[in-house]
């Protein structure tokens, strides 16, 4: 899988798209990463990522019709390529075995 690592931000944005599905689109990801991270998404930094992504080849972009309300934009929904599934994955086991045997629960005593 050379060429096919990702990035700490390319996966958070990779996973809200998994977890968005058809619902995945620029406002939707960044909203679905600053829930799930409480980390502040700027629309510059998700929009270069999908960009670098889709040339990566591991994201394709589909615009949607407009909106039906008054002034209704379209939409550039994202989706997640077959080697963009792959990449995901691999990713996801990599980090898992990463953390094998790591005892990572939160220690009492009031330190942070």
């Amino acid at each position: 899988m050379p060429g096919k690592f990702l990035a700490e931000f390319e996966l958070y944005v990779m996973l809200a798209m998994a977890q968005l599905g058809e619902n995945a689109y620029g406002a939707s990801i960044r909203k679905e990463i600053q829930k799930r991270t409480g980390r502040p998404v700027s629309i510059g930094a998700l929009y270069a990522t999908l960009a670098r992504l889709g040339e990566k080849g591991l994201v394709a972009f589909e615009i949607s019709d407009p909106q039906p309300v008054q002034g209704g934009r379209a939409r550039k929904h994202c989706q997640l390529t077959p080697e963009g599934e792959e990449a995901l994955q691999h990713s996801a086991a990599m980090l898992g075995r990463m953390m094998d045997g790591l005892d990572l629960a939160p220690q009492s005593g009031g330190q942070s």
